[in-house]
């Protein structure tokens, strides 16, 4: 650490990390010198202190998880891609099976059906759901409830919203 309070030498790369909460000395006054307003100029400067450490020390923190769980879902990642490019294998094993009792192509002819009876099938279910997804009910009811807090300003701010005064 460099005179002036920066780290200036050392490693290139980022390892974030708080050693301390800087706070200035509680008894930089003698008892009986310092007023009221002294007293709470140095609390609110001390709490104002101890916030922003508090901020860093979350910072610190958030940031060495964040990169455990980046690392975490790449890993996830390369391993999905690596089991869809294995399914190929997969089905030339059951096509390959197939030729003991089959043709080449009879047996071909079966795994690609069955794959795409599937991926039919799997489709079918997915715009069922997609077909089920509804309003956010919730949502809609509380911001109708906010309508009631303030009468007049929230009607005057959804219709000026209509008219396109706020968008």
């Amino acid at each position: 650490m460099s005179n002036n309070g920066l780290f200036t030498d050392g490693p290139k790369d980022f390892t974030p990390r708080v050693s301390s909460i800087p706070l200035s000395d509680v008894d930089s006054t003698r008892p009986g010198e310092g007023s009221v307003g002294d007293l709470v100029s140095n609390a609110t400067a001390q709490m104002s202190s101890l916030f922003r450490a508090e901020i860093e020390l979350a910072k610190t923190e958030i940031a060495g998880e964040a990169k455990k769980g980046a690392i975490g879902g790449g890993l996830f990642g390369v391993a999905g891609v690596i089991a869809l490019y294995s399914s190929f294998f997969f089905f030339f094993f059951v096509a390959a099976l197939l030729m003991i009792w089959l043709e080449p192509w009879a047996a071909f002819l079966i795994v690609f059906l069955v794959m795409i009876l599937l991926a039919a099938v799997l489709a079918l279910v997915g715009w069922r759901k997609v077909k089920k997804i509804g309003a956010p009910k919730h949502t809609i009811k509380s911001v109708n409830e906010l309508k009631n807090l303030v009468p007049g300003q929230a009607t005057k701010r959804i219709e000026g919203r209509d008219r396109g005064m706020y968008s």
